[in-house]
């Protein structure tokens, strides 16, 4: 009887959170679809190619929007490669790249190339988002077995992951706040945006970054940081009992 009933248990939920968690990736999925189409199909690429501004909204729709969801949506999953390749999808490696790639496009030159050539403009914008997925995955994928050895390495890249995601925002910290209080342009090529002049569409780039990219990825830090903390006091009130 009471096999029986621990079996109808199971089952229960099997069907109810099991069933919901793979609801949620195609949820994260579709979210994640509908964020690049409006990134790259809309007016933004136009729009880049004369703001500053505009540039920067892409740029956070691909890294702070499009890739977690991303990510949350591959993580655990089947289509996680986190597990079977631990130290390609190393969280702070993948966060070390993502500051070279975003500082990188964001120099004068390459910035300038990325306004002027299409090629110039997938290129930047499509590493933004894998290297954005890139870092995501890294710090939330893995999941799955609770076996004691599997547990304590998904806790070790939980926390690798917290480190990585907290360099990242703070590294968008520093540069959206240097776009956004220089004294002059750092862009010669950009001339401003209707009643926006060159320094003043430069200084509202760099509140979007500093507002959007930090708040995203600071967020997504103390959300591991949580989880990580649910098994200690989890241990802590069976230990009371």
């Amino acid at each position: 009887m009471l096999f029986e009933r621990c079996g109808h248990f199971i089952c229960w939920i099997y069907r109810n959170h099991f069933q919901e968690l793979q609801l949620m990736r195609w949820v994260w999925f579709f979210l994640s679809i509908v964020t690049l189409l409006i990134a790259w199909t809309g007016p933004l690429p136009e729009l880049s190619e004369k703001a500053f501004f505009g540039h920067m909204i892409m740029h956070m729709l691909n890294v702070a929007i499009a890739a977690p969801l991303f990510s949350l949506a591959l993580a655990g999953g089947k289509f996680d490669l986190t597990a079977k390749y631990p130290l390609l999808f190393a969280p702070i490696p993948a966060a070390v790249v993502e500051l070279i790639v975003v500082w990188g496009w964001h120099a004068p030159l390459p910035h300038h190339f990325a306004r002027e050539q299409t090629i110039g403009f997938i290129a930047e914008q499509g590493s933004f988002f894998i290297c954005g997925v890139w870092l995501w995955l890294s710090a939330f994928g893995g999941e799955g077995s609770e076996k004691p050895g599997v547990h304590l390495r998904k806790q070790r890249r939980q926390g690798a992951g917290i480190i990585g995601l907290l360099l990242t925002a703070m590294h968008m910290t520093f540069l959206g706040a240097l776009l956004g209080l220089a004294p002059r342009p750092l862009y010669p090529h950009h001339s401003g945006y209707a009643s926006l002049g060159p320094l003043e569409d430069q200084h509202l780039g760099g509140a979007i970054m500093l507002i959007v990219g930090a708040i995203a990825y600071l967020a997504g830090g103390l959300y591991l940081a949580r989880k990580m903390m649910k098994p200690k006091k989890t241990a802590k009130l069976l230990e009371a009992t």
